[in-house]
């Protein structure tokens, strides 16, 4: 695939992803009330794992049909790092990343426009709530830690698609508990396309604190995980070959 024509692909797949993740809460909460249960209980986050994980489906689904094409920059550094991402480099990387970014935006501002008033209170992106250097920080740890979860998953986890995207789900759920702790300092986003979307939308995008909390430490923390996977899990003789 060239380069152009994959970073279109990332373009349409991450405007699809943030446009249905961050339905996640509300489509979340309307089941768990139908169904008479509260949505932050146990059952509740029972419910959010699994639509999370027909999300996880559908994206991942549609992915494919885009020939391969990713919604995360994170996830990519880090795929790459880890040696998983032949067909890269760093300049298609420095090509995909912003059409990644504006697809975050088109996300973000199509859910706006198309999302009833009533639930335009729980549609909140990441923005800083600390001091510059502290969020960096936060960010960066919340992302080392997604994303080694991610490759562990990916790489050792079942061997079944449908169980590994349960975990991965799972694990994307067990993150949003680092989102409580996260939420007290930068959102958190975890996904840089996703912060700039929201960032565009608040004219707060080409800003030192969105390139510096929510694009240099994420990639730090995401390289950081797959450095210290490989190191950890992956032979010798695969670290060659990767």
């Amino acid at each position: 695939m060239g380069v152009m024509k994959g970073a279109i692909g990332d373009a349409i797949l991450t405007s699809i992803w943030i446009f249905i993740i961050l339905t996640l809460r509300i489509v979340s909460t309307e089941v768990a009330l139908f169904l008479g249960l509260q949505p932050f209980s146990l059952a509740g986050l029972f419910i959010t794992t699994i639509l999370n994980t027909l999300y996880v489906l559908i994206i991942s689904f549609i992915g494919r049909v885009l020939g391969g094409a990713s919604f995360n920059p994170s996830t990519t550094v880090s795929f790459y790092t880890a040696g998983l991402r032949p067909d890269s480099s760093l300049a298609s990387m420095a090509v995909k990343f912003p059409f990644q970014a504006a697809g975050g935006a088109v996300g973000a501002k199509t859910l706006l426009l198309v999302m009833p008033a009533k639930y335009k209170d729980m549609l909140k992106g990441p923005f800083l709530k600390v001091d510059l250097h502290t969020g960096a920080i936060a960010e960066g740890v919340l992302t080392f830690t997604h994303n080694l979860f991610i490759l562990f998953i990916m790489l050792r986890g079942p061997k079944n698609p449908f169980l590994k995207v349960y975990l991965l789900s799972v694990a994307t759920v067990a993150t949003v508990a680092l989102v409580i702790p996260g939420s007290g300092f930068t959102g958190p986003s975890m996904n840089p396309a996703n912060a700039f979307g929201w960032a565009f939308m608040n004219n707060k995008h080409n800003t030192w604190e969105q390139f510096y909390v929510y694009w240099i430490c994420p990639f730090i923390g995401a390289s950081s995980a797959a450095l210290i996977y490989r190191s950890l899990f992956m032979s010798p003789t695969k670290q060659k070959k990767a």
